[in-house]
Protein backbone atom coordinates (compact mmCIF):
# COMPACT_ATOMS: atom_id res chain seq x y z
CA UNK A 1 0.00 0.00 0.00
CA UNK A 2 1.21 3.50 -0.86
CA UNK A 3 1.04 6.03 1.95
CA UNK A 4 0.32 9.59 0.88
CA UNK A 5 1.59 12.78 2.46
CA UNK A 6 0.05 16.09 1.43
CA UNK A 7 2.50 19.01 1.44
CA UNK A 8 1.15 22.57 1.62
CA UNK A 9 3.76 25.32 1.16
CA UNK A 10 3.12 29.04 1.55
CA UNK A 11 2.65 31.03 -1.66
CA UNK A 12 5.99 32.07 -3.13
CA UNK A 13 8.77 30.29 -4.97
CA UNK A 14 11.15 30.51 -2.00
CA UNK A 15 8.84 28.52 0.26
CA UNK A 16 8.08 26.08 -2.54
CA UNK A 17 11.77 25.31 -3.17
CA UNK A 18 12.46 24.15 0.38
CA UNK A 19 9.23 22.14 0.57
CA UNK A 20 9.99 20.33 -2.70
CA UNK A 21 13.54 19.53 -1.60
CA UNK A 22 12.20 18.00 1.61
CA UNK A 23 9.61 16.03 -0.36
CA UNK A 24 12.32 14.63 -2.63
CA UNK A 25 14.34 13.45 0.35
CA UNK A 26 11.30 11.68 1.78
CA UNK A 27 10.22 9.82 -1.37
CA UNK A 28 13.84 8.80 -1.94
CA UNK A 29 13.98 7.59 1.65
CA UNK A 30 11.14 5.05 1.43
CA UNK A 31 9.40 3.57 -1.61
CA UNK A 32 6.15 3.21 0.35
CA UNK A 33 5.73 7.00 0.50
CA UNK A 34 4.14 9.20 -2.13
CA UNK A 35 3.71 12.96 -1.88
CA UNK A 36 1.48 15.53 -3.51
CA UNK A 37 2.52 19.17 -3.16
CA UNK A 38 -0.53 21.44 -3.30
CA UNK A 39 0.56 24.82 -4.63
CA UNK A 40 -1.35 27.95 -3.65
CA UNK A 41 -0.68 30.72 -6.19
CA UNK A 42 0.21 34.15 -4.88
CA UNK A 43 -2.80 36.41 -4.40
CA UNK A 44 -1.37 39.00 -6.77
CA UNK A 45 0.13 36.56 -9.24
CA UNK A 46 3.92 36.61 -9.32
CA UNK A 47 6.81 34.23 -9.39
CA UNK A 48 5.16 31.10 -8.04
CA UNK A 49 2.64 31.28 -10.90
CA UNK A 50 5.41 30.74 -13.41
CA UNK A 51 4.74 27.18 -14.55
CA UNK A 52 8.26 26.86 -15.94
CA UNK A 53 9.80 27.59 -12.53
CA UNK A 54 7.47 25.14 -10.84
CA UNK A 55 8.17 22.42 -13.37
CA UNK A 56 11.92 22.89 -12.98
CA UNK A 57 11.63 22.13 -9.26
CA UNK A 58 10.07 18.76 -10.07
CA UNK A 59 12.70 17.85 -12.68
CA UNK A 60 13.55 15.08 -13.23
CA UNK A 61 10.00 13.83 -12.61
CA UNK A 62 9.40 11.13 -10.02
CA UNK A 63 6.43 8.75 -9.98
CA UNK A 64 5.75 9.25 -6.29
CA UNK A 65 6.15 13.03 -6.22
CA UNK A 66 3.41 15.10 -7.81
CA UNK A 67 2.16 18.66 -7.61
CA UNK A 68 -1.14 20.37 -8.19
CA UNK A 69 -1.75 24.10 -8.42
CA UNK A 70 -5.19 25.01 -7.13
CA UNK A 71 -7.38 27.64 -8.76
CA UNK A 72 -8.06 30.67 -6.60
CA UNK A 73 -10.13 33.80 -6.92
CA UNK A 74 -8.44 37.19 -6.81
CA UNK A 75 -9.25 39.06 -3.64
CA UNK A 76 -8.20 42.20 -1.85
CA UNK A 77 -7.56 42.85 1.81
CA UNK A 78 -6.52 45.89 3.79
CA UNK A 79 -5.43 43.90 6.85
CA UNK A 80 -1.82 43.97 8.01
CA UNK A 81 -1.36 40.25 7.33
CA UNK A 82 -3.49 39.75 4.21
CA UNK A 83 -1.50 36.66 3.22
CA UNK A 84 -2.86 34.76 6.22
CA UNK A 85 -6.43 35.64 5.33
CA UNK A 86 -5.74 34.64 1.75
CA UNK A 87 -4.33 31.25 2.79
CA UNK A 88 -7.27 30.61 5.12
CA UNK A 89 -9.68 31.29 2.28
CA UNK A 90 -8.12 28.55 0.14
CA UNK A 91 -9.27 25.72 2.43
CA UNK A 92 -12.19 24.67 0.18
CA UNK A 93 -9.90 24.35 -2.85
CA UNK A 94 -7.27 22.44 -0.85
CA UNK A 95 -9.98 20.16 0.54
CA UNK A 96 -11.18 19.40 -2.99
CA UNK A 97 -7.62 18.67 -4.14
CA UNK A 98 -7.04 16.19 -1.31
CA UNK A 99 -10.40 14.53 -1.93
CA UNK A 100 -9.45 13.96 -5.57
CA UNK A 101 -6.16 12.34 -4.54
CA UNK A 102 -8.09 9.78 -2.50
CA UNK A 103 -11.00 9.28 -4.94
CA UNK A 104 -11.21 5.54 -5.80
CA UNK A 105 -13.06 6.35 -9.04
CA UNK A 106 -10.07 8.32 -10.35
CA UNK A 107 -7.27 5.83 -9.64
CA UNK A 108 -7.17 2.04 -9.51
CA UNK A 109 -5.53 1.88 -6.10
CA UNK A 110 -5.94 5.11 -4.10
CA UNK A 111 -3.24 5.73 -1.49
CA UNK A 112 -3.76 5.72 2.25
CA UNK A 113 -3.55 9.30 3.51
CA UNK A 114 -0.80 9.42 6.15
CA UNK A 115 -0.76 13.10 7.09
CA UNK A 116 -0.32 16.72 6.16
CA UNK A 117 3.07 18.46 6.14
CA UNK A 118 2.36 22.18 6.17
CA UNK A 119 4.53 25.27 5.88
CA UNK A 120 5.03 27.25 9.08
CA UNK A 121 2.77 29.99 7.70
CA UNK A 122 -0.04 27.59 6.74
CA UNK A 123 -0.93 26.42 10.25
CA UNK A 124 -4.64 27.02 9.64
CA UNK A 125 -4.57 24.03 7.26
CA UNK A 126 -4.33 21.85 10.37
CA UNK A 127 -8.13 22.08 10.46
CA UNK A 128 -8.32 20.20 7.16
CA UNK A 129 -6.03 17.45 8.43
CA UNK A 130 -8.40 16.98 11.34
CA UNK A 131 -11.31 16.68 8.90
CA UNK A 132 -9.47 13.87 7.13
CA UNK A 133 -8.54 12.39 10.53
CA UNK A 134 -4.79 12.40 9.91
CA UNK A 135 -1.91 14.00 11.84
CA UNK A 136 -0.30 17.31 10.93
CA UNK A 137 3.42 18.01 10.82
CA UNK A 138 4.91 21.46 10.31
CA UNK A 139 7.88 22.14 8.04
CA UNK A 140 9.66 24.86 10.02
CA UNK A 141 11.95 26.47 7.47
CA UNK A 142 13.81 28.61 10.00
CA UNK A 143 16.04 27.39 12.83
CA UNK A 144 15.66 25.79 16.25
CA UNK A 145 16.69 28.94 18.10
CA UNK A 146 13.97 31.19 16.69
CA UNK A 147 11.47 28.35 17.23
CA UNK A 148 12.57 28.13 20.86
CA UNK A 149 12.23 31.89 21.35
CA UNK A 150 8.78 31.87 19.76
CA UNK A 151 7.54 29.06 21.99
CA UNK A 152 9.02 30.68 25.10
CA UNK A 153 7.41 34.05 24.31
CA UNK A 154 4.07 32.30 23.75
CA UNK A 155 4.32 30.47 27.07
CA UNK A 156 5.30 33.65 28.94
CA UNK A 157 2.53 35.63 27.25
CA UNK A 158 -0.11 33.05 28.15
CA UNK A 159 1.09 33.19 31.76
CA UNK A 160 0.81 37.01 31.61
CA UNK A 161 4.56 37.38 32.11
CA UNK A 162 5.36 38.96 28.74
CA UNK A 163 4.47 42.62 28.21
CA UNK A 164 5.48 44.32 24.97
CA UNK A 165 5.15 47.74 26.62
CA UNK A 166 8.23 46.87 28.68
CA UNK A 167 10.32 46.20 25.59
CA UNK A 168 10.67 49.68 24.12
CA UNK A 169 13.98 51.49 23.71
CA UNK A 170 13.15 53.64 26.74
CA UNK A 171 12.45 50.62 28.94
CA UNK A 172 14.70 49.69 31.83
CA UNK A 173 14.64 46.09 30.57
CA UNK A 174 17.71 45.78 28.35
CA UNK A 175 18.15 42.01 28.03
CA UNK A 176 15.98 38.91 28.09
CA UNK A 177 16.87 35.37 29.04
CA UNK A 178 15.71 32.73 26.57
CA UNK A 179 16.35 29.06 27.46
CA UNK A 180 17.38 28.24 23.87
CA UNK A 181 20.22 30.79 24.01
CA UNK A 182 23.29 30.56 26.21
CA UNK A 183 23.68 34.35 26.37
CA UNK A 184 21.24 37.14 27.30
CA UNK A 185 19.48 38.56 24.26
CA UNK A 186 19.40 42.37 23.81
CA UNK A 187 15.86 43.75 23.81
CA UNK A 188 16.77 46.27 21.11
CA UNK A 189 17.47 43.37 18.73
CA UNK A 190 14.06 41.71 19.12
CA UNK A 191 12.33 41.19 15.76
CA UNK A 192 9.01 42.95 15.13
CA UNK A 193 7.19 39.63 15.46
CA UNK A 194 7.89 39.71 19.21
CA UNK A 195 7.24 43.39 19.98
CA UNK A 196 4.65 44.71 17.53
CA UNK A 197 1.01 44.16 18.46
CA UNK A 198 0.28 44.10 14.75
CA UNK A 199 2.45 40.99 14.31
CA UNK A 200 2.64 39.30 17.72
CA UNK A 201 -0.93 37.85 17.90
CA UNK A 202 -0.43 35.85 14.71
CA UNK A 203 2.86 34.35 15.88
CA UNK A 204 1.43 33.51 19.31
CA UNK A 205 -1.42 31.66 17.61
CA UNK A 206 1.12 29.94 15.37
CA UNK A 207 3.09 28.72 18.39
CA UNK A 208 -0.05 27.35 20.06
CA UNK A 209 -0.84 25.41 16.88
CA UNK A 210 2.69 23.98 16.80
CA UNK A 211 2.12 22.45 20.22
CA UNK A 212 -0.92 20.55 18.91
CA UNK A 213 0.85 19.00 15.94
CA UNK A 214 2.30 15.53 15.62
CA UNK A 215 5.83 16.72 14.89
CA UNK A 216 8.01 19.63 13.79
CA UNK A 217 10.54 19.27 10.97
CA UNK A 218 13.22 21.92 11.51
CA UNK A 219 15.65 23.00 8.81
CA UNK A 220 18.71 22.79 11.00
CA UNK A 221 21.56 20.45 11.92
CA UNK A 222 21.99 18.85 15.33
CA UNK A 223 25.67 19.77 15.36
CA UNK A 224 24.86 23.41 14.55
CA UNK A 225 22.26 24.04 17.27
CA UNK A 226 22.73 21.37 19.95
CA UNK A 227 21.73 23.62 22.85
CA UNK A 228 18.49 24.90 21.30
CA UNK A 229 17.49 21.41 20.19
CA UNK A 230 18.15 20.03 23.66
CA UNK A 231 15.90 22.69 25.18
CA UNK A 232 13.12 21.87 22.71
CA UNK A 233 13.43 18.14 23.38
CA UNK A 234 12.86 18.77 27.10
CA UNK A 235 9.66 20.75 26.52
CA UNK A 236 7.03 18.26 27.62
CA UNK A 237 4.26 20.25 25.93
CA UNK A 238 5.89 20.04 22.50
CA UNK A 239 5.72 17.27 19.87
CA UNK A 240 8.84 15.56 18.56
CA UNK A 241 11.30 17.85 16.78
CA UNK A 242 13.15 16.41 13.78
CA UNK A 243 16.35 18.35 12.83
CA UNK A 244 16.56 17.31 9.17
CA UNK A 245 18.64 20.09 7.60
CA UNK A 246 20.24 21.55 5.78
CA UNK A 247 17.38 21.33 3.29
CA UNK A 248 18.85 23.27 0.37
CA UNK A 249 17.95 23.78 -3.27
CA UNK A 250 21.37 23.30 -4.85
CA UNK A 251 20.33 22.57 -8.42
CA UNK A 252 21.33 24.89 -11.24
CA UNK A 253 19.31 28.06 -11.53
CA UNK A 254 18.40 29.77 -14.78
CA UNK A 255 21.11 31.87 -16.39
CA UNK A 256 23.93 30.47 -14.31
CA UNK A 257 26.28 30.01 -17.26
CA UNK A 258 26.92 33.70 -17.17
CA UNK A 259 29.74 36.16 -17.43
CA UNK A 260 29.65 36.57 -13.64
CA UNK A 261 30.49 32.93 -13.01
CA UNK A 262 33.18 32.92 -15.69
CA UNK A 263 34.68 35.98 -14.05
CA UNK A 264 34.71 34.25 -10.67
CA UNK A 265 36.52 31.27 -12.18
CA UNK A 266 39.41 33.61 -13.05
CA UNK A 267 39.81 35.01 -9.52
CA UNK A 268 42.16 33.57 -6.86
CA UNK A 269 40.66 31.31 -4.21
CA UNK A 270 38.92 33.06 -1.29
CA UNK A 271 39.69 36.49 -2.75
CA UNK A 272 36.19 37.82 -3.53
CA UNK A 273 33.65 39.20 -1.07
CA UNK A 274 30.07 38.58 -2.21
CA UNK A 275 27.27 40.98 -1.22
CA UNK A 276 23.69 39.74 -1.70
CA UNK A 277 20.59 40.51 0.35
CA UNK A 278 17.73 38.24 -0.64
CA UNK A 279 14.40 38.77 -2.35
CA UNK A 280 13.50 41.94 -0.44
CA UNK A 281 16.94 43.46 0.05
CA UNK A 282 17.05 46.82 -1.67
CA UNK A 283 18.93 49.95 -0.61
CA UNK A 284 18.47 53.70 -0.83
CA UNK A 285 20.89 55.82 -2.84
CA UNK A 286 22.53 57.05 0.38
CA UNK A 287 23.14 53.51 1.65
CA UNK A 288 24.31 52.40 -1.77
CA UNK A 289 27.01 55.07 -1.78
CA UNK A 290 28.22 54.00 1.68
CA UNK A 291 28.57 50.40 0.49
CA UNK A 292 30.51 51.55 -2.57
CA UNK A 293 32.93 53.60 -0.47
CA UNK A 294 33.52 50.60 1.81
CA UNK A 295 34.30 48.34 -1.15
CA UNK A 296 36.53 50.97 -2.72
CA UNK A 297 38.57 51.44 0.44
CA UNK A 298 38.77 47.77 1.38
CA UNK A 299 40.86 46.92 -1.67
CA UNK A 300 39.27 43.46 -1.90
CA UNK A 301 37.78 41.92 -5.00
CA UNK A 302 33.98 41.97 -4.83
CA UNK A 303 30.76 40.83 -6.46
CA UNK A 304 27.87 43.07 -5.44
CA UNK A 305 24.23 42.21 -6.13
CA UNK A 306 22.70 45.68 -5.91
CA UNK A 307 18.94 46.29 -5.84
CA UNK A 308 17.00 49.52 -5.48
CA UNK A 309 14.75 50.01 -2.44
CA UNK A 310 11.02 50.63 -2.89
CA UNK A 311 8.61 52.50 -0.62
CA UNK A 312 6.72 49.31 0.33
CA UNK A 313 8.83 46.20 -0.14
CA UNK A 314 5.96 43.83 0.71
CA UNK A 315 3.83 45.18 -2.13
CA UNK A 316 6.61 45.89 -4.61
CA UNK A 317 9.90 44.05 -4.38
CA UNK A 318 13.24 45.79 -4.99
CA UNK A 319 14.12 46.82 -8.52
CA UNK A 320 17.30 47.53 -10.44
CA UNK A 321 18.96 50.92 -10.72
CA UNK A 322 18.70 52.13 -14.30
CA UNK A 323 21.90 54.20 -14.21
CA UNK A 324 24.59 53.08 -11.78
CA UNK A 325 26.80 56.05 -12.65
CA UNK A 326 24.20 58.40 -11.13
CA UNK A 327 23.98 56.45 -7.86
CA UNK A 328 27.55 55.33 -7.18
CA UNK A 329 30.38 57.70 -6.20
CA UNK A 330 32.07 59.42 -9.10
CA UNK A 331 34.68 57.20 -10.73
CA UNK A 332 33.81 54.14 -8.59
CA UNK A 333 33.09 51.80 -11.49
CA UNK A 334 36.30 52.80 -13.31
CA UNK A 335 38.49 52.53 -10.20
CA UNK A 336 37.21 49.06 -9.34
CA UNK A 337 36.68 47.62 -12.83
CA UNK A 338 39.68 45.31 -12.55
CA UNK A 339 38.63 43.77 -9.23
CA UNK A 340 34.86 44.05 -8.86
CA UNK A 341 31.47 43.67 -10.48
CA UNK A 342 28.14 45.34 -9.67
CA UNK A 343 25.18 43.28 -10.89
CA UNK A 344 21.43 42.99 -10.31
CA UNK A 345 20.01 39.57 -9.54
CA UNK A 346 22.63 36.97 -8.62
CA UNK A 347 22.51 33.14 -8.75
CA UNK A 348 23.43 32.97 -5.07
CA UNK A 349 24.01 29.23 -4.74
CA UNK A 350 26.16 29.07 -7.87
CA UNK A 351 28.21 32.04 -6.65
CA UNK A 352 28.76 30.69 -3.13
CA UNK A 353 29.91 27.40 -4.63
CA UNK A 354 32.81 29.09 -6.43
CA UNK A 355 36.25 28.70 -4.76
CA UNK A 356 36.92 32.40 -5.38
CA UNK A 357 34.35 33.47 -2.77
CA UNK A 358 36.06 34.30 0.52
CA UNK A 359 33.31 36.13 2.39
CA UNK A 360 29.57 36.76 2.19
CA UNK A 361 27.80 39.94 3.30
CA UNK A 362 24.25 38.68 3.88
CA UNK A 363 20.86 39.72 5.23
CA UNK A 364 20.90 36.51 7.31
CA UNK A 365 17.84 34.86 5.86
CA UNK A 366 18.07 31.30 7.15
CA UNK A 367 18.43 29.70 3.71
CA UNK A 368 21.30 32.07 2.96
CA UNK A 369 22.98 31.23 6.27
CA UNK A 370 22.74 27.50 5.57
CA UNK A 371 24.02 27.91 2.02
CA UNK A 372 26.99 29.90 3.27
CA UNK A 373 27.81 27.27 5.89
CA UNK A 374 27.37 24.45 3.37
CA UNK A 375 30.02 25.97 1.11
CA UNK A 376 32.27 26.99 4.01
CA UNK A 377 32.02 30.74 3.43
CA UNK A 378 32.24 33.02 6.51
CA UNK A 379 29.58 35.72 6.77
CA UNK A 380 29.19 39.39 7.57
CA UNK A 381 25.75 39.81 9.15
CA UNK A 382 23.48 42.63 7.97
CA UNK A 383 19.95 41.65 9.15
CA UNK A 384 17.14 43.52 7.42
CA UNK A 385 13.77 42.07 8.45
CA UNK A 386 11.77 39.26 10.08
CA UNK A 387 13.81 36.94 12.33
CA UNK A 388 17.16 37.89 10.79
CA UNK A 389 18.39 39.81 13.85
CA UNK A 390 18.10 36.59 15.86
CA UNK A 391 19.92 34.66 13.14
CA UNK A 392 22.71 37.25 13.17
CA UNK A 393 23.00 37.15 16.97
CA UNK A 394 23.21 33.36 16.90
CA UNK A 395 25.84 33.25 14.16
CA UNK A 396 28.04 35.94 15.75
CA UNK A 397 27.63 35.70 19.51
CA UNK A 398 26.42 32.16 20.11
CA UNK A 399 28.41 30.23 17.51
CA UNK A 400 31.23 32.49 16.29
CA UNK A 401 30.52 31.70 12.64
CA UNK A 402 30.18 35.27 11.40
CA UNK A 403 31.40 38.84 11.76
CA UNK A 404 28.98 41.61 12.69
CA UNK A 405 28.83 45.10 11.22
CA UNK A 406 27.22 46.43 14.36
CA UNK A 407 25.42 44.66 17.19
CA UNK A 408 22.19 46.54 16.55
CA UNK A 409 21.10 48.05 13.23
CA UNK A 410 17.94 49.99 13.96
CA UNK A 411 14.85 49.48 11.84
CA UNK A 412 13.08 46.78 9.85
CA UNK A 413 12.78 46.75 6.08
CA UNK A 414 9.14 45.66 6.34
CA UNK A 415 8.42 48.85 8.31
CA UNK A 416 10.39 51.27 6.16
CA UNK A 417 14.02 52.26 5.71
CA UNK A 418 16.79 50.91 7.89
CA UNK A 419 19.35 52.90 9.83
CA UNK A 420 22.32 53.74 7.63
CA UNK A 421 25.38 51.51 7.92
CA UNK A 422 28.47 53.65 7.41
CA UNK A 423 31.29 52.91 5.01
CA UNK A 424 33.70 52.68 7.94
CA UNK A 425 31.61 50.01 9.67
CA UNK A 426 31.23 47.88 6.56
CA UNK A 427 34.87 48.24 5.53
CA UNK A 428 35.99 47.05 8.95
CA UNK A 429 33.70 44.01 8.77
CA UNK A 430 34.83 43.12 5.25
CA UNK A 431 38.51 43.28 6.21
CA UNK A 432 37.77 41.06 9.20
CA UNK A 433 35.79 38.39 7.35
CA UNK A 434 38.36 38.19 4.55
CA UNK A 435 41.25 37.38 6.91
CA UNK A 436 42.81 34.21 5.55
CA UNK A 437 43.33 32.20 8.73
CA UNK A 438 40.85 33.75 11.15
CA UNK A 439 39.08 31.84 13.91
CA UNK A 440 35.75 32.53 12.22
CA UNK A 441 36.93 31.07 8.90
CA UNK A 442 38.28 27.96 10.60
CA UNK A 443 35.07 27.42 12.58
CA UNK A 444 32.98 27.81 9.43
CA UNK A 445 35.15 25.24 7.65
CA UNK A 446 34.57 22.77 10.50
CA UNK A 447 30.82 23.42 10.47
CA UNK A 448 30.67 22.90 6.71
CA UNK A 449 32.13 19.44 7.18
CA UNK A 450 29.59 18.67 9.92
CA UNK A 451 26.71 19.80 7.69
CA UNK A 452 27.82 17.47 4.92
CA UNK A 453 28.30 14.52 7.27
CA UNK A 454 24.84 15.11 8.78
CA UNK A 455 23.20 14.23 5.45
CA UNK A 456 25.22 11.05 4.92
CA UNK A 457 24.11 7.59 5.99
CA UNK A 458 24.39 7.47 9.75
CA UNK A 459 24.54 11.26 9.98
CA UNK A 460 22.32 13.12 12.42
CA UNK A 461 19.95 14.65 9.85
CA UNK A 462 19.66 11.47 7.78
CA UNK A 463 18.84 9.58 10.97
CA UNK A 464 16.20 12.15 11.98
CA UNK A 465 14.62 11.95 8.52
CA UNK A 466 14.42 8.16 8.75
CA UNK A 467 12.85 8.45 12.19
CA UNK A 468 10.22 10.77 10.76
CA UNK A 469 9.45 8.31 7.95
CA UNK A 470 9.13 5.48 10.48
CA UNK A 471 6.76 7.54 12.59
CA UNK A 472 4.58 8.48 9.60
CA UNK A 473 4.33 4.89 8.39
CA UNK A 474 3.77 3.68 11.95
CA UNK A 475 0.79 5.99 12.31
CA UNK A 476 -0.89 4.38 9.30
CA UNK A 477 0.01 0.79 10.15
CA UNK A 478 -1.31 1.20 13.71
CA UNK A 479 -4.76 1.97 12.29
CA UNK A 480 -5.08 -1.53 10.80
Amino acid sequence: MTMELVFIPSPGIGHLRSIVELAKQLVNGDERLSITVIIIPRSSGGDVDDSAQISSLFTPPQDRLRHETISVAEQKSTDRLPTQIYIDNQKPQVRDAVTKILDPTRVDSPPQLAGFVIDMFCVSMMDLAEEFEVPTYVAYTSNATILGILLHVQMMHDEEKYDTSELSEESSVKELEFPCLTRPYPVECLPLMFVSMEWLPFFLAQARKFRKMKGILVNTVAELEPHALDVLSRDGDLPRVYPIGPVLHLQNEGGEESEVLWWLDKQPERSVVFLCFGSFGGFSEEQTREIAVALDRSGHRFLWSLRRATSNVLKEGPGDYTNLEEVLPEGFLNRTSDRGKVIGWAPQVAVLAKPAIGGFVTHCGWNSVLESLWFGVPMVTWPLYAEQKVNAFEMVEELGLAVEIRRFIKGDLFEGEMEIVTAEELERAIRSVMEEDSDVRNRVKEMAEKCHVALMDGGSSKTALRKFIQDVIGNVVSEF
